[in-house]
């Protein structure tokens, strides 16, 4: 995840350094990249015991929306929207990646899932589909 999280991040930055009315291909790039970001998240997920629903889960989408409108409101003209959004989330992701993310990979540690693998040791330490929180101590 960390590895993830610092592609992320530096994503962002060179979103940041590139000339707005050239951001949009690395963009697109940064809108796969998170995708794959969220789905792989979405998938320890489920794996160790949290309902597709969860909140953790409902924020990737929200900021999945916000990415993918940016897109349409960059091409009629706002150049300067995606340097707005990449500020938005270089302010949003230290605390997403504190609570929500932190407290993900806390439980897996708990349940023995392997990351890399994406498998547990002991498949009947997690229920099915029974955590419904953010994996975090809230889903604010």
């Amino acid at each position: 995840m960390d590895d993830t999280h610092e592609e992320f991040v530096e994503m962002l930055n060179r979103l940041l350094a590139t000339p707005q009315d050239q951001q949009l291909p690395l963009y697109l790039e940064f809108i796969e990249h998170t995708k794959e970001h969220f789905a792989q998240e979405e998938r320890w997920m489920v794996a160790t015991g949290f309902a597709p629903d969860n909140c953790h889960a409902g924020h990737h989408a929200t900021i999945m929306e916000t990415l993918h409108a940016v897109v349409e409101h960059y091409e009629k003209d706002d150049k300067e929207i995606i340097t707005r959004l990449a500020e938005a989330l270089v302010e949003w992701f230290p605390q997403h990646a504190a609570t929500m993310d932190a407290g993900l990979a806390l439980h897996m540690k708990d349940v023995g899932f392997d990351s890399r693998t994406e498998t547990l040791a002991d498949p009947s330490r997690v229920r099915p589909a029974t955590m419904s929180g953010c994996g975090s101590v809230s889903c604010s």
